[in-house]
């Protein structure tokens, strides 16, 4: 193994690169005005593409955000995980400008480590791992979903991870199999313009929501969008096919909410005022909040319904790898103290492990009450949702 001395430094010749965890050198500067409409726009339900100018080489794990100061994340350092080498072709399902600069991170902290990546949607590679069959180039998929996860692990076409790889996270958030590992969440929410309700006037049952005259023309969810429909999904998955179907349409039928192409737009909207609540994926909050500390606009969470969901973008090894070990070790360098701190600063979701905390002033994941009998990777059986969404006459 290469050393790395107490500076920071790689002990091998020539070619040193600094070991940038934990240090105070600068901002992730991770702005709503820089991250423009870019969070997962491969997860299938929009969100787009984009550039995003900011610079977070060397920055990772700084412990700077537009909230304020953070200090050194915790866990464990890249500097005390096994050292990459070799070349790793990466299948990933979330986008180039939300995770580009940490592959690029993680491939430069080591000489004579090469990643190839390819982006797509996560249902997408999938199907291309399986059409490949044993002579897919495919090493580590990185899927946006556990739902994507799921089905290439139902496929037979992951490997089981290391033990102390998945037991870096919770038990709920990894497959009971061993064969992926989350590696961030996102939990839903409703998000409200707090000049209109405080929190307590939000409901904490997601199927309470109809009946609340209050919400009447004033509330926003995006159907065509890709967490929309996971929500909706695991609403099928917890109650049913009626239940969820009469609930779409007790929505539709009262006129409670307005449709807007994705979630950001959403929490936009609450912020201005335009609407007074929603139903999006936390991040959007904060990602509002990034550009406006003072904006109008609070979270609030429902509980022990699909309203509540806890999804995770995670990570799995493709059987027919050649090179298990370094596609496991990738892994496990999503899981380290530096790539949790990028999570929760720069894409604003929340970190896996433990011992990195959310950004914002959110409840950590302990405190958060999604649904116990959700099976994550179930939410990739997508079809029977899009037929519901259809027949409403939501799509």
């Amino acid at each position: 193994m290469e050393r790395r001395d107490s500076a920071g430094y790689e002990g091998n010749d020539g070619g040193r690169r600094r070991f940038l965890a934990a240090v105070g050198a600068g901002a992730v500067g991770a702005t709503a005005g820089c991250l423009g409409g870019l969070m997962d726009g491969n997860d299938g339900g929009g969100g787009g593409g984009g550039n995003n100018s900011t610079d977070v080489a060397g920055q990772i794990g700084s412990g700077r955000s537009p909230f304020g100061n953070r200090g050194p994340p915790g866990g464990t350092s890249m500097q005390e995980m096994p050292d990459l080498k070799g070349k790793l072709t990466l299948y990933s399902g979330r986008g180039q400008a939300l995770v580009g600069e940490l592959i690029g991170f993680i491939e430069n902290l080591y000489d004579g480590f090469e990643v190839k990546t390819q982006y797509g949607g996560s249902t997408e590679l999938v199907q291309q791992i399986q059409t490949e069959g044993k002579n897919s180039p495919a090493d580590v998929f990185y899927s946006v979903n556990a739902g994507s996860l799921g089905m290439l692990s139902e496929a037979g076409r992951t490997a089981k991870l290391p033990k102390d790889v998945l037991t870096m996270v919770d038990e709920r958030f990894r497959d009971p199999q061993g064969e992926w590992v989350g590696t961030s969440g996102r939990a839903r929410s409703v998000p409200f313009n707090t000049n209109a309700f405080d929190e307590g006037a939000i409901p904490n049952d997601i199927f309470a929501f109809p009946n609340q005259k209050k919400f009447d023309g004033k509330m926003g969810w995006a159907p065509s969008y890709g967490s929309f429909q996971a929500f909706v999904t695991a609403m099928r998955l917890l109650n049913g096919r009626q239940k969820t179907k009469q609930w779409l349409q007790a929505m539709k039928r009262e006129k409670i909410v307005k449709n807007y192409s994705d979630e950001f737009l959403v929490a936009q909207a609450v912020a201005r005022g335009e609407i007074k609540a929603g139903f999006t994926n936390h991040y959007y909050i904060q990602r509002v909040l990034a550009g406006n500390e003072n904006a109008s606009i609070g979270t609030a969470f429902t509980k022990n319904d699909a309203g509540s969901m806890f999804n995770v973008a995670g990570a799995a090894v493709v059987n027919t790898t050649g090179k298990q070990q370094l596609a496991s070790n990738f892994v496990r360098h999503l899981l380290s103290a530096e790539a949790q701190e990028y999570f929760a600063v720069k894409t604003y979701e929340y970190p896996l492990i433990p011992e990195v905390e959310p950004l914002g002033r959110l409840p950590t994941i302990d405190e958060l009450e999604p649904p116990a009998d959700l099976d994550l990777g179930q939410l990739s059986k997508l079809k029977p949702t899009l037929d519901i969404l259809r027949e409403v006459g939501l799509l």
